[in-house]
């Protein structure tokens, strides 16, 4: 395929991705770019900044091969009429080395420059009173079967068997109300996902509430959110002992919640102080509120599940405990995320297409950064319209922003 370029300028100067490039800007990328040395000496058919979108764009038409989606981001240019000379279509050898040249540097720092909480103060199911509710949680990407990829992610293993393609572990916060990614960390399929989720810390900030699943409490990594001035609220494990200090009237309990490092007797102390007023060392110790509920058992045994949730908010009269605990289950918005990415923008286990580790994490950026486009762009429809982003559908917003890129692929909205 060949299409028409215009004098004494390229076709790829004037590739950019429609609509998605209001959230994701020519001078920020260009900037990115700069930032990470990607930015080239010499004219290139593919330069970086055209690698940038098409990243993106290879997100978007997962079943396109490389010189498909190329076609799709600058075929919408050839009804201008006024384009002069030959430009063909890069082929997939080409396109594979512009992306080794690009790299995943760029696109990991674009979307930790672009990725913030996008939910206005009117924006329906995103707060519980003044907090911006968050979560964080993990999943999993199955990569391209390798030697490389292998040997970067490894697999996942069960006694002697392991999966048939190597894995890559992603841990995310997200804005639960929107659904917008915005922090995330990658690492091998063994990675320790309390370890991961650690280094999204710096996203948070005072008038959140956090919420986690019970696989992520440990004393330190609590200790480290809390530094952070967020609110938090964490389910934790059964077996975790929560000493009552005093009950409060809404059927919560102040608790201590102490480091496991404390012995025995210096433990008792500690909580006999705890209940006495008494002083202790921030080091040793803290008081946390309790809630405790039964839900509905989802296997049908009928003897319902007990949860357990420790948050940093003591003032029950703040917000009540009923409150809380209502919040909590908005955390498993989370796993409707993790499917937009897995299952309807990916598709249906698909496997990401690169062969390479760094292609790998360059994707899974790409990816992240397409989706979190997307979200934001659904955020501010649902604002205008005064309604939840939850009555919106993914997959039909998906489909808009797909014609958006082949329709107007020369013109920033």
């Amino acid at each position: 395929m060949e299409l028409p370029a215009v004098e004494d300028d390229r076709l790829t100067d004037r590739i950019s991705i429609g609509v998605l490039a209001r959230i994701v800007p020519r001078d920020l990328v260009e900037e990115v770019l700069v930032e990470t040395k990607r930015q080239e000496r010499r004219v290139r058919l593919l330069p970086a900044r055209v690698m940038v979108y098409f990243t993106m764009a290879m997100c978007l038409f997962f079943d396109d091969d490389y010189e498909e989606v190329m076609r799709k981001l600058a075929g919408a240019l050839t009804w201008l009429g006024n384009w002069k000379g030959d430009w063909k279509v890069p082929t997939t050898g080409a396109i594979s080395q512009a992306r080794v040249r690009l790299g995943a540097a760029p696109l990991k720092l674009l979307f930790e420059r672009v990725a913030v909480p996008v939910a206005g103060l009117g924006s329906k199911g995103a707060w519980l009173r003044s907090r911006r509710l968050m979560a964080i949680d993990g999943f999993f990407l199955d990569a391209a079967d390798t030697p490389e990829n292998v040997a970067r992610f490894g697999r996942s293993t069960n006694g002697h068997k392991a999966s048939a393609l190597p894995q890559v572990h992603v841990v995310a916060l997200a804005e639960c109300g929107t659904h917008a990614i915005v922090a995330a960390a990658v690492g091998p399929r063994a990675s320790d996902e309390r370890a991961l989720a650690a280094t999204l810390l710096d996203a948070c900030e005072p008038g959140m509430l956090l919420t986690a699943d019970r696989n992520f409490y440990s004393y330190d990594l609590w200790h480290q959110a809390l530094d952070t001035g967020a609110d938090l609220l964490w389910r934790v494990k059964s077996d975790l002992r929560l000493p009552v200090i005093r009950p409060l009237p809404d059927g919560s309990y102040l608790g201590l919640i102490v480091n496991p490092k404390t012995s025995g007797k210096r433990r008792d102390q500690l909580i006999a102080d705890a209940r006495a007023g008494r002083d202790r060392p921030e080091d040793s110790a803290t008081t946390v509120r309790v809630i405790e509920y039964t839900a509905p058992d989802r296997t049908g045994s009928g003897t319902g599940e007990l949860i357990c949730l420790i948050t940093n908010t003591l003032d029950q009269t703040d917000i009540p405990a009923v409150e809380l605990a209502t919040a909590y289950h908005e955390r498993w918005e989370i796993e409707n995320i993790f499917d937009d990415v897995k299952t309807h923008q990916r598709g249906e286990a698909r496997v990401l297409r690169s062969k390479l580790p760094d292609l790998v994490e360059q994707e899974i950026w790409a990816l992240l950064l397409s989706h979190y486009a997307i979200r934001s762009l659904m955020c501010e429809a649902a604002d205008e319209a005064d309604v939840d982003p939850d009555r919106l559908s993914f997959m039909r917003s998906l489909r808009v922003v797909r014609r958006q890129v082949t329709d107007q692929a020369d013109f920033s909205p």
